[in-house]
């Protein structure tokens, strides 16, 4: 352990949000990332959701060094071959049937901000409708249309945003008899408040196809078909956010293919890069061609970079070769296994949702009223930590008090067996703590 290196994080880094710990880390491989003190913590977050198929996977290795050989950079009108390759990989083996066209960048806010452009060009429009819940990144265009996070103290953001209530059927903002009626009650409420307010210049409607930052909430399939004709009647193309969900993670190629509805634009980032600063966006060629011939342009100094071709295209071989799409399905089952038996030692677990290896739990002061419950998800993740088990968890007071778990893709069972067991022994501590604290 490094005292001075500590100290130097404290004197000369910028406070930056989120979570943060007093120790600094030194290394990453597959689950385990490791501390300062040498302590090896279990990472069921994937770093930043990143490292689906694990930290430092030596197929990511080999490609950086691949690329250390040929290059990592180039003038951005000069398309690598790798690059080219990665885009054809994408639109055969990955996208649905229409989405053919790709634009490679680095993160997943500004593979939003090409996919706004793209929707404003080709529309002439200029309002977006996005949904509560929502985080697409925090650039101008990302950050006006994100709703899962904090908005305030930055300025006038972008204009011709609107919101409307994201579907959640643990605790629905409209009781309805059914989830689905409940979602779809939801939506047509949003839609109703849009029109009343829309000038008429309607670009796009933009969803995660599963809520993650907003406590992992996985819409109807009813509501996403529903979306996709909201978007036709208004002119409006539709737009999937799949920083979290496409290649792999929810136990299925991407989560257009899960909800069997079919974008214009599909945002992708995190689970592409395995760890690098990788995105994309992903079109048509109708839309495509029509933006060309109005000029489009995102031309930035690391669009179409060699390095994160060699990356993206080894993370998706790895993903083909090591079957790991099926493999979050049954391993994330039996995850999801897992945390319903401590549901039912716990009357605070109220709720475990989610798809593949992307879960939520949420915690709650009791069942019948759902209250969160935010000081027992604090005590308990320090705990955890603490024991040697980083998750991430969302706090905020109108989310909900969720954990949301998300190993890498290469997770074994041994690893999520010892993971719940650290959990389960966090809790039960948190529990008993608060139980004497009160009767003090």
């Amino acid at each position: 352990m490094d005292i001075a290196l500590r100290n130097a994080a404290k004197e000369f880094m910028v406070r930056y949000g989120g979570d943060a710990f007093p120790n600094l880390f030194v290394s990453a491989k597959g689950t385990i990332v490791r501390d300062d003190t040498g302590r090896e913590i279990l990472d069921f977050t994937s770093g930043q959701m990143c490292a689906t198929i694990g930290h430092n996977h030596p197929a990511i290795v080999e490609a950086v060094n691949r690329a250390g050989e040929k290059a990592y950079h180039m003038f951005s009108g000069m398309i690598p071959e790798v690059v080219a390759e990665l885009a054809q990989t994408v639109a055969r083996d990955w996208m649905p049937e229409r989405l053919t066209k790709s634009i490679f960048v680095n993160t997943g806010s500004e593979s939003n901000e090409v996919a706004l452009r793209m929707a404003k060009m080709f529309t002439g429009g200029y309002e977006i409708l996005s949904v509560g819940g929502s985080w697409h990144g925090i650039t101008g265009g990302s950050g006006a249309i994100s709703f899962a996070s904090d908005r305030k103290g930055y300025g006038v953001p972008t204009p011709g945003v609107f919101v409307m209530p994201e579907p959640n059927a643990y605790r629905p903002y409209i009781q309805a008899d059914t989830e689905e009626a409940s979602a779809l009650a939801c939506l047509e409420l949003g839609l109703k408040m849009f029109d009343m307010q829309s000038s008429g210049k309607g670009a796009a409607i933009i969803i995660e196809p599963i809520i993650s930052a907003g406590g992992v909430l996985v819409p109807p399939k009813a509501y996403m078909q529903a979306l996709r004709r909201a978007a036709d009647a208004r002119g409006m193309l539709l737009i999937f956010d799949e920083a979290q969900t496409a290649f792999g993670r929810i136990g299925h190629r991407t989560g257009s293919e899960f909800f069997g509805v079919v974008p214009d634009i599909m945002t992708v980032s995190k689970t592409l890069g395995g760890g690098l600063p990788m995105a994309g966006t992903i079109t048509t060629s109708a839309i495509e061609e029509n933006i060309h011939k109005k000029g489009f342009t995102y031309y930035t100094s690391h669009v179409s970079d060699p390095l994160l071709g060699e990356v993206g295209l080894a993370v998706l071989r790895v993903l083909q070769d090591e079957q790991l799409v099926a493999r979050a399905g049954s391993i994330g089952g039996y995850l999801r296994e897992r945390l319903l038996e401590l549901q039912q030692r716990y009357d605070a677990i109220g709720d475990v949702r989610g798809e593949g290896l992307l879960l939520g739990v949420e915690l709650v002061q009791d069942r019948e009223s759902r209250i969160p419950d935010h000081d027992l998800g604090a005590r308990t993740t320090k705990k955890c930590f603490e024991k040697g088990l980083s998750m991430n968890i969302r706090r905020r007071p109108e989310r909900g008090s969720v954990w949301r778990i998300a190993p890498p893709l290469t997770v074994t069972r041994d690893e999520i067996d010892r993971a719940t067991a650290i959990l389960d022994e966090s809790l039960r501590e948190s529990l008993d703590e608060r139980a004497r604290s009160r009767a003090a």
